[in-house]
């Protein structure tokens, strides 16, 4: 498997949406759910979420990365300032278990993978995590944060597990700053003091 994986950009948003559309939430959600606050991701139209990811792509830094493999767009990480994804700044899970914090822009968050169906259990999630890092550490980020699922503790169909398995972030250096369920996690990376 032959997998590339570069920084979302305005020429790459087809590539975007087709790794949006491969199975779940994606093409409704157009990974926007950290980005707004509720009643308004609900009144939402698909094409105004569109927009704003749009918006967002041809921005500097890239708020994610897609992976191509074998030259397919194949899948997707949101990565970017925690206070640029704000509902993150008010789930419990960041509130009450963050050591970081809530408005240092050099923390990072990474919130949402989107694999699609035909390359899952494929080991994407880790290259696409491993360059995630590395386009926060580029880009300036102090730690990158991230709150996954443990699907060893409690079985979870495929769409659910958009914030990441416990044990890939554990396997790229994050230490468990809290696991306030069985199987959820705040974990965190520190790239610099």
């Amino acid at each position: 498997m032959n997998v590339r994986i570069l920084p979302a950009t305005t020429d790459r948003f087809d590539d975007v949406e087709i790794t949006l559309t491969g199975g779940g939430d994606g093409p409704s959600c157009q990974c926007q759910w950290w980005t707004l606050p509720a009643k308004e991701f609900q009144a939402r139209t698909r094409d105004e979420k569109e927009q704003l990811l749009r918006d967002e792509v041809g921005e500097t830094p890239s708020p994610g990365l897609v992976a191509y493999v074998d030259d397919a767009a194949a899948g997707w990480v949101r990565i970017g300032p925690r206070t640029r994804q704000p509902r993150l700044l008010r789930t419990r899970l960041v509130t009450a278990h963050t050591r970081e914090p809530l408005d240092d822009a050099a923390v990072w968050a990474v919130s949402c993978f989107s694999v699609r169906k035909e390359h899952r259990r494929a080991g994407l999630m880790a290259p696409l995590l491993s360059a995630a890092i590395d386009h926060a550490r580029t880009n300036g980020a102090r730690v990158v944060e991230a709150y996954p699922f443990d699907p060893t503790v409690k079985k979870r169909p495929s769409n659910e597990l958009y914030h990441g398995v416990l044990s890939t972030f554990v396997d790229a250096g994050f230490d468990v700053v809290a696991q306030p369920t069985p199987d959820r996690a705040l974990v965190a990376l520190t790239l610099r003091e």
